[in-house]
């Protein structure tokens, strides 16, 4: 038996990347693993296809969030699945992964671009956490994605940085609000990590970006699923409002 077994997850953001390392670690661990993604189903179906594959247990939930009702798109889908499955809508484990990057210089990030990444990487984590209280139990688990951006400065990615400042500020308040009722909330930074974009494979920025890094690599997906199947277990049990600095010992300077 896993440490998650009889437990349930929401990995949002989780077709691709860290999200799908992290469902797939979840799902390792004996989770039933939710996996939402926004548009590509293909990527979901695999996800869901590599649990399956491993033994694990997953199912693909679809909805766009920034957007009015995406949300609610959201929770509609998760709890039929969930009580299709166990017979509840309960869930144990929030991870909230989604995100999208900004990519530009300050001064041509434009009103809409603000907004719209706003919305999927804070409001979006925020509204999802308010509405998964009510299907939380007692020693629930929520654990936001970060950025090690929050800390290192990329002048293309201010607004980015921005809003995953945010995201850590709804870990801190929503760890002493959710305190009493045994549910930890905590935030998890990494830094770069193979996401599968062209840039990786490219040797010299490679190397260039393992530089950073205090064990000179780049960071893989699994690295952060493994730190938030921690932060999910009872192990972590008297950690909560914390920022975890996964890393690889980028941000030390």
């Amino acid at each position: 038996m896993g440490k998650l077994t009889g437990r349930t997850a929401l990995v949002t953001g989780s077709s691709r990347g860290i999200g799908r390392a992290t469902a797939r670690r979840l799902a390792r661990e004996g989770a039933l693993v939710a996996v939402h993604y926004a548009s590509n189903d293909q990527a979901a179906r695999q996800t869901v296809s590599d649990i399956e594959t491993e033994g694990g247990q997953a199912f693909a939930v679809r909805a766009e969030l920034g957007v009015p009702g995406g949300v609610d798109m959201l929770f509609e889908a998760l709890e039929s699945g969930l009580k299709e499955r166990t017979g509840t809508n309960t869930l144990n484990v929030l991870v909230n992964n989604a995100a999208i990057m900004g990519g530009v210089a300050p001064e041509e990030v434009t009103p809409d671009l603000f907004d719209r990444i706003f919305a999927v990487n804070a409001k979006a984590p925020f509204l999802i956490t308010q509405r998964a209280l009510r299907l939380i139990p007692e020693g629930g688990r929520v654990i936001n994605i970060s950025s090690g951006l929050t800390r290192v400065a990329n002048p293309e990615e201010t607004v980015y940085a921005m809003s995953k400042g945010a995201v850590e500020q709804i870990a801190l308040h929503f760890a002493k609000f959710l305190g009493p009722r045994g549910i930890t909330v905590n935030s998890v930074a990494p830094g770069i990590t193979d996401n599968g974009s062209p840039v990786f494979g490219i040797p010299e920025a490679v190397e260039q970006m393992s530089a950073l890094s205090a064990f000179n690599r780049v960071g893989e997906p699994s690295d952060i699923g493994d730190v938030v199947a921690f932060l999910a277990s009872d192990d972590a049990r008297w950690v909560t409002g914390a920022f975890i600095d996964a890393s690889g010992g980028s941000l030390l300077g």
